[in-house]
């Protein structure tokens, strides 16, 4: 019984948490759920892998507080969206969308895997061949027909 407890216990902490708190949560449940959806497609610019509505950092609550302030003026999620955006750039959005200065995101990755294909396609060319490429010796066959 008490592994079933201690089991359950940690399944509890293991669950994720929102970093949200009470006093942040916006009274009328729509306009905390379009908070939240907004929240999880802006990226904490402190933590970087996290949204704000995951993170726990400062600066992510006060992203939090400026979004459900926006609601509660009557914007919509995309003008509240292009607010944040107007004041912290492209680089808070999670998914940032392919622009000019967004291109090194978006092509980076794919840049360094063909480049780093085509250095080791030159190394391997280069590289001298090794011993197992080159024949036997007179010597060295005769010494290998006196061993078998």
């Amino acid at each position: 019984m008490l592994r079933l407890a201690a089991l359950a216990a940690g399944l509890l902490l293991a669950t994720p948490a929102a970093a949200v708190m009470p006093d942040e949560m916006l009274a009328d449940p729509a306009q905390e759920s379009r908070a939240r959806t907004i929240s999880k497609d802006l990226r904490c610019v402190v933590c970087q892998n996290q949204s704000i509505d995951d993170s726990d950092a400062p600066l992510a609550k006060d992203l939090r507080l400026l979004v459900r302030e926006q609601i509660t003026l009557g914007k919509t999620d995309a003008q509240v969206r292009d607010y944040v955006v107007a004041r912290y750039g492209n680089f808070v959005l999670l998914k940032p969308p392919v622009e000019g200065d967004t291109l090194l995101l978006w092509v980076g990755p794919f840049a360094v895997l063909i480049l780093g294909g085509i250095g080791v396609l030159l190394w391997q060319r280069r590289r001298p061949a090794s011993a197992a490429d080159t024949p036997l010796s007179d010597v060295e066959r005769a010494e290998l027909d006196r061993l078998s």
